[in-house]
């Protein structure tokens, strides 16, 4: 089922599914001003990618932050018929209320082409308690805000009770249209469920293919349970280093996520490829197998330039695989 945001939705039919494939955004480019972070959205729009995606924290081991809506707005105004999605937005750290006109404003001046990326966090439990929310409860905050997100943004005006948040009468308008779709990420059960639930998808991270198909049917039939179609996008959220050889291109990746999470790339090289495009493709193509809808390379090169047509080849081999 196409989405209408350069991707598709896997509706369990046969037939092709066209893959939606994103690229992250480097962080470095948001302080090297405006002209190198337009070059770089232009490069990407010119080769045919379907998505750029941004992260978000609010102070995240030590300080680190970037606010995933604010960049999103940045890379909205700069492109002409990309989607931008964010992967992951740390809801719980946030009031509901506000987040919805944050979104509303976004879509206004990109209609079609916002997906929100919905996460709870907790990588950081000391970013969650310094925003003024319990680590324990954000999992059920989470929950809870998603509903007054999801009625807010449908033009609704809401009455809510609930254990984080009391609403009366609040409405936020003019309501996007189309709908920005929410996509939950995150490699727990929970989440999963929390997907079909409540979301219009799931972004697994850090998860095997087998992992990633058995997170599917999870979402799956939590959808279901609740009386909602099945038709979800499923996507993965994949580091990968570019580089001429595996050699060359190990480097990079380890440097920059290790800078990222502090903690060795040990633990995240069996779901990060690196190596040519090709190697990168190989690696993916098993998740594309097991139904992936979408995939969103956070990819790490020395020259922003090779990220780009990295990842365009990347495309170009995972589309012919789905054709």
């Amino acid at each position: 089922m196409r989405d209408g945001r350069g991707g598709s939705r896997h509706d369990g039919c046969a037939g092709p599914v066209t893959l939606a494939i994103g690229v992250r955004v480097p962080r470095a480019l948001f302080s090297r001003g405006r002209a190198a972070l337009a070059r770089f959205v232009g490069e990407a729009e010119a080769a045919g990618i379907d998505r750029l995606w941004v992260g978000d924290h609010v102070t995240f081991k030590g300080g680190q932050g970037y606010d995933g809506l604010i960049q999103a707005a940045m890379i909205a105004a700069l492109s002409e018929h990309i989607t931008v999605e964010t992967a992951v937005y740390l809801l719980p750290l946030r009031h509901p209320v506000l987040v919805a006109r944050q979104v509303a404003t976004v879509a206004e001046l990109a209609p079609g082409r916002l997906v929100l990326g919905i996460g709870v966090g907790g990588d950081d439990p000391r970013e969650v308690a310094n925003c003024g929310v319990d680590p324990r409860l954000r999992g059920r905050r989470t929950d809870e805000s998603m509903t007054i997100l999801r009625a807010l943004l449908a033009g609704d005006t809401v009455d809510h009770d609930g254990e984080s948040f009391t609403l009366r009468g609040a409405s936020i308008l003019p309501a996007p249209m189309p709908p920005v779709p929410m996509i939950v990420g995150g490699r727990s059960t929970a989440g999963q469920r929390r997907a079909g639930r409540l979301g219009d998808g799931w972004l697994g991270v850090f998860v095997t293919p087998e992992a990633f198909a058995e997170g599917v049917d999870t979402a799956s039939m939590a959808a279901s349970s609740a009386g909602r179609a099945t038709d979800l996008e499923w996507g993965i959220l994949s580091w990968c280093g570019f580089g001429a050889s595996r050699d060359a291109a190990r480097p990079a990746l380890v440097a920059a996520m290790e800078a990222l999470y502090q903690q060795p790339f040990d633990r995240f090289e069996r779901y990060s490829p690196y190596g040519t495009p090709e190697d990168v493709a190989s690696f993916l193509g098993d998740y594309v197998k097991r139904g992936a809808t979408s995939i969103l390379l956070g990819a790490i090169a020395e020259d922003p330039a090779d990220i780009i047509a990295g990842a365009h080849r990347v495309r170009s081999i995972l589309q012919e695989t789905v054709a």
